[in-house]
């Protein structure tokens, strides 16, 4: 029988932003993830980006030595960060879309129009790594999806999250909709699915009710809340919540 409980991926991407702010040595990313897994998290995310805005190669180095939860690795399709991930080969890749010039991922990866090349860069990474990919609750998308290769879809929720900040309750539940739709047939497909971008305490709920959803991965939220919170407090309230939404 499948374990019900929905796992839950922290993203310190945004201990490594403050670092990075000033220079120097802290915060530290890998202690902020030895407190997440304290704190109840079940993996620990991080993205290796082209221009290394955030994390670090020195980072990715320290989490693959020291973490004792599985290691998410999100990156760029590319020659760069293929011969990292064959590397270090953590537990988890999640491919991402990556534009140097915006904030954060915008979203999702264009998997239709890339299935020849997608197809060749997952398969030697799915020797040694769970291969997912980070789309747009998109049919077509999830559709070629299941053809590459890959063995795990995680659904981008932002639209959905900024609807719902936004006040735009029609559009909410519109992309609601379609996030349950996607995960449904990705289900159907034989993908695991996944979700995150944006969640919060106030939006994490209707998300960890989708039956089909085995993990979130939550990170910018997380890391603002534990100003006030503290780290742990702020995961150990996410995860109530999503619990309870189970």
């Amino acid at each position: 029988m499948q374990d019900d409980r929905l796992r839950l991926g922290i993203n310190i991407d945004h201990v490594a932003t403050v670092r990075n702010a000033r220079g120097g040595y802290v915060p530290d990313p890998l202690r902020a993830a030895k407190l997440a897994e304290r704190a109840g998290a079940d993996g620990i995310t991080a993205h290796l980006r082209e221009d290394r805005r955030h994390i670090r190669d020195a980072d990715i180095d320290a989490l693959v030595a020291e973490l004792s939860v599985p290691l998410n690795f999100e990156m760029a399709a590319t020659d760069e960060m293929h011969a990292i991930a064959l590397r270090h080969k953590p537990h988890a890749i999640c491919l991402v879309p990556e534009r140097r010039e915006e904030r954060t991922t915008e979203g999702g990866l264009e998997v239709a129009g890339d299935t020849e090349r997608l197809a060749a860069f997952i398969a030697p990474l799915a020797e040694h790594s769970r291969v997912s990919l980070f789309v747009a609750a998109d049919p077509t998308q999830i559709e070629a999806a299941s053809r590459v290769g890959a063995a795990v879809v995680e659904i981008h929720t932002g639209a959905y999250c900024d609807a719902h900040n936004e006040g735009r309750f029609e559009d909410r539940d519109f992309e609601l909709a379609r996030i349950r739709a996607a995960a449904e047939q990705a289900h159907a497909a034989g993908l695991e699915v996944h979700a995150g971008h944006g969640l919060a305490f106030d939006t994490v709920g209707p998300i960890a009710a989708i039956p089909e959803m085995r993990e979130l991965n939550i990170g910018h939220f997380l890391i603002g809340e534990a100003i006030f919170l503290g780290l742990e407090g702020a995961i150990g309230h996410m995860r109530r919540l999503m619990d309870a939404a189970r």
